[in-house]
């Protein structure tokens, strides 16, 4: 551990850093620091924190910027969230506080406030939905080989999706598959629909030499409806912490943009409780799975909205970011965000 008057040297460097982006020097810290400190003992300390690896020395300057153990350190034992001012706080209030027809409007909207208010990228995932009932099912068809399916569940969520329809189909049996949804699945929660259940009725009730190509088709519908919904704004922000002049660099970020599953993944990033001091965790580029985020840090938030499940936000900004305000900023988004969906379920009770 450090000794006080180092750690408030580092939080001083990191705090500066984040604001400046340039490396900081001794005589910057001692305007700063709270207490009153010479140059020379601040030099003294800032050698004993680039011994420890917890600052580093740029080729370009005699100042020092925050290593990758420097930010651990702090995020691990000295930041605190800053309280968000009244401004910001009313705005999060005002863009969520306006009518919205299906939770993944909600959580969409969440992602985007969240990119706005920040400039950087962020994500939104919705809470589960497994507990959620079957209210309704219908097919249109589109043309001779595509049907539009669409299924409305208890929380007010319509699913819709075009496929393709197998061959030599009728309507006949499409419209068997459809009464054989609202008669045996309507009423029932998604988390009691398993697989056999699908078999089954497909095998008793379609009873057609296209049941298992219909049961297929159910199955993908009734799958969408019940993955969680991830939603992404922002993502051109990941190229404000890029070099213009590395074009593989920009190019590979624009590709990552595109997976979603590497997004899913870093959302599923499990923080350690035991050095996590607050509901926000904070991974480091060096913590995250791909290189190409190396000078990046993901924050994420989970929320609760009691029986109908969790969710998650989370943001990807600059290493260098003001951690202190951003971790106010989700701690205070997570608890907005968990009160309009309640507020908005509450309508379906």
């Amino acid at each position: 551990m450090l000794t006080e008057r180092q750690e408030l040297i580092l939080k001083t460097i990191i705090t500066d850093f984040a604001q400046s982006h340039e490396p900081v020097g001794s005589k910057t810290v001692m305007k700063q620091l709270p207490i009153k400190v010479s140059s020379a003992t601040i030099r003294n300390e800032m050698a004993v924190l680039e011994e420890r690896g917890l600052i580093e020395k740029t080729h370009s300057s005699s100042g020092r910027t925050p290593s990758s153990d420097g930010y651990r350190y702090y995020l691990d034992n000295l930041v605190e969230p800053l309280q968000l001012p009244e401004s910001v706080y009313n705005t999060i209030g005002t863009q969520l506080n306006r009518p919205f027809h299906q939770v993944n409007e909600i959580v969409q909207e969440a992602a985007r406030i969240l990119s706005d208010l920040t400039n950087y990228t962020a994500f939104a995932e919705g809470p589960e939905s497994r507990d959620v009932k079957i209210t309704g099912f219908r097919i249109v068809p589109l043309s001779s080989s595509q049907v539009m399916a669409i299924l409305v569940t208890s929380d007010g969520n319509v699913q819709n999706q075009v496929y393709a329809l197998p061959h030599n189909i009728n309507g006949e049996e499409i419209e068997k598959a459809v009464r054989m949804i609202n008669d045996q699945l309507v009423g029932k929660s998604l988390k009691e629909i398993n697989v056999s259940l699908l078999s089954g009725l497909a095998k008793n009730e379609l009873g057609s030499d296209h049941a298992s190509e219909l049961f297929s088709l159910v199955e993908d519908v009734l799958k969408d409806a019940a993955s969680e919904q991830m939603y992404v704004d922002g993502q051109i922000n990941l190229l404000n912490n890029t070099s213009e002049n590395n074009v593989n660099d920009i190019r590979s970020l624009y590709e990552l943009i595109d997976r979603d599953n590497l997004f899913s993944n870093l959302m599923d990033i499990k923080a350690d409780p035991k050095t996590e001091k607050y509901p926000v965790k904070v991974k480091l580029g060096s913590e995250l799975p791909n290189d190409l985020l190396k000078n990046y840090s993901l924050l994420t938030a989970e929320y609760s909205v009691g029986s109908h499940g969790k969710g998650t936000i989370a943001l990807l900004g600059p290493t260098n970011m003001p951690y202190s305000q951003m971790i106010g900023l989700l701690e205070c988004f997570r608890n907005e965000l968990a009160k309009k969906l309640l507020d908005y379920y509450g309508k379906f009770q």
